[in-house]
């Protein structure tokens, strides 16, 4: 080899290293439960590969993350003592934000403490409450045995938060979990934890931003940015989780989210994933009890070289399941996307009905979509089991009938692309926060490239 050259990364190479040592610092500091759980975790993260089905190992390209040189943060920030910080934003029942490995605010209206609301730091429920942290911490089906980089974040989280809500509880206001990152060179790890007592209700608004209102400076050191969020659904209750990523440039992020599904329990996602240099996503639903059932919508608007990698794993298992999920990307420059979902109707799951659409827009000749919509099935009682998927550019129909009623072609074409988006914007909770994703996504259209449609 020539002296000096840089080795070639192969697609499936993540360059990441968790620390061995840190992870027995951590551990040797911890209650021994959480430090075999944080051990055992460890073992997994470094014997199993980084994708492990099949059908998707084609479509891992890790080669855009740069973090050979990021380093774990040591150890998680305490939570500040109450005062401004911790202020409640008008219209939230609570808020916990955090930037870099450092807690800025942690808080809970008056009326949700009232009903035994609990928001606080992993660190903070392990001193509050050790039973209820061990239960949730703790419990093997909270984040998949057999992905590797959920085991990543389950042995090297640095910092966490938990929302319980008690039984028969009903929020009436969302939590706001807000996550500042992308200083170059370290890495958070996290783990959010939402547990829902029989009969309980809330709605959960994350927001992933950059740790600096300085713009991102190309050629600099990556940030990497890996979190959990786990959801608990007791029987009868109902969760609308939306997620608003706009991580910065640098940074590259690792997403599990993973929800087990109680009878008669009802979960809603809407996930939007603007910013980041490589997002690599993975959502699990487990529908377990009988009448369960979860609605998901993810969309993408990428643009430059980003790189959008989601995977959608629904399992049912309850009789009379209910699940509906949607995929869409919109691609500008040379920005790429992989859409994989699969359905599994395991035998237990009579009368399930569950549909799965994946769907891209490229909006330039350089941009790439791919949709994998998969259906395994081992019950034919069914009252539907479907799939459908399609990529391609602007529909021309659709500017010509917009053209022909007097409206711009390029006003034509961002009300295409921006209502293609819209779905997930509306199950925002939280006016300010629909506006801002909104404007978040025209900022996105206004710098974009000539489309492929208008070749």
């Amino acid at each position: 080899m020539t002296v000096g050259r840089v080795p070639r990364q192969a697609p499936a190479d993540l360059t990441f290293n968790l620390d061995g040592d840190l992870v027995e610092s951590w551990a040797g500091q911890e209650r021994d439960w959480l430090a075999a759980d944080r051990l055992a975790a460890f073992e997994r993260w470094q014997e199993l590969p980084v994708e492990g089905n099949r059908l998707y190992t084609t479509y891992l390209d890790l080669r855009l993350a740069e973090l050979a040189d990021a380093t774990a943060w040591p150890a998680p920030a305490p939570a500040p003592a109450p005062g401004p910080a911790a202020r409640v934003p008008t219209g939230a029942a609570g808020i916990a934000s955090f930037s870099e490995d450092r807690v800025t605010g942690l808080a809970l209206d008056d009326e949700s403490k009232a009903a035994g609301v609990v928001l606080d730091t992993l660190e903070g429920l392990i001193e509050r409450d050790e039973a209820l942290a061990r239960r949730l911490l703790t419990d093997p089906a909270s984040l998949p045995a057999d992905d590797k980089l959920a085991q990543l974040t389950r042995a090297g989280w640095n910092q966490g938060v938990v929302l319980h809500v008690p039984a028969d509880v009903h929020l009436a206001r969302p939590i706001i979990l807000r996550w500042q990152v992308g200083q170059g060179g370290h890495a958070l790890l996290t783990r959010t934890i939402v547990d829902l007592g029989q009969g309980a209700s809330a709605s959960v608004l994350e927001e992933l931003e950059s740790s600096t209102t300085l713009p991102f400076a190309t050629g600099a050191a990556q940030a990497l940015f890996t979190g959990s969020l786990e959801l608990h659904l007791g029987t009868d209750t109902e969760l609308s989780v939306a997620s608003i990523q706009n991580l910065p440039g640098n940074t590259i992020a690792f997403q599990q989210r993973h929800a087990e599904i109680g009878e008669g329990a009802t979960l809603h996602w809407a996930l939007a994933q603007l910013g980041g240099r490589l997002v690599r996503s993975r959502v699990d639903n487990r529908l377990v009890g009988d009448r369960s059932s979860v609605e998901q919508v993810e969309i993408v608007f990428g643009d430059g070289t980003q790189l959008f990698d989601l995977t959608s794993f629904t399992t049912h298992l309850g009789r009379n399941t209910t699940g509906n999920l949607l995929s869409k990307g919109a691609l500008k420059d040379g920005a790429r996307t992989f859409m994989k979902g699969l359905i599994t109707i395991e035998k237990s799951a009579v009368g399930t009905d569950s549909f799965l659409g994946e769907f891209g827009m490229n909006l330039s000749r350089d941009a790439r979509a791919v949709a994998i919509p998969s259906l395994e099935i081992d019950q034919p009682d069914c009252r539907r089991a479907a799939h459908s998927s399609s990529v391609g550019p602007i529909d021309e129909t659709q500017l010509f009938y917009l053209e022909s009623r007097g409206i711009d072609p390029d006003d034509a074409r961002k009300f295409i692309v921006l209502g293609f988006l819209e779905p997930v914007v509306v199950r925002v909770p939280m006016a300010d926060a629909q506006d801002r994703l909104r404007e978040l996504l025209e900022a996105k259209w206004s710098s974009r490239v000539a489309d492929a449609s208008a070749a």
